[in-house]
């Protein structure tokens, strides 16, 4: 793991980080953490999840208008012989 020593940091968005920290309950820099994870992570990625690239494709379909298949009786279920 690297790290870095931030310098010059306005004191009034070192309150901020402490405050937003504690709403979390985890440390100032288990905060910068997150807030730099989940700033880079995604240009990282260059890719949408699976998930959002299925709702993009499906996100046009009108629910309303799917057939519904019509119910299947369900198969008998098995015979169980008593010991």
């Amino acid at each position: 793991m690297s790290s870095i020593t931030v310098r010059n940091l306005d004191e009034a968005v070192k309150n901020s980080l402490r405050v937003r920290a504690a709403r979390h309950g985890w440390s100032m820099e288990q905060e910068v953490r997150q807030i730099l994870q989940q700033t880079v992570a995604p240009e990282q990625a260059g890719q949408v999840s699976f998930a959002e690239r299925v709702n993009r494709r499906f996100a046009s379909l009108k629910v309303e208008s799917l057939p519904i298949p019509p119910r299947q009786i369900a198969r008998t279920p098995p015979a169980l012989e008593k010991p």
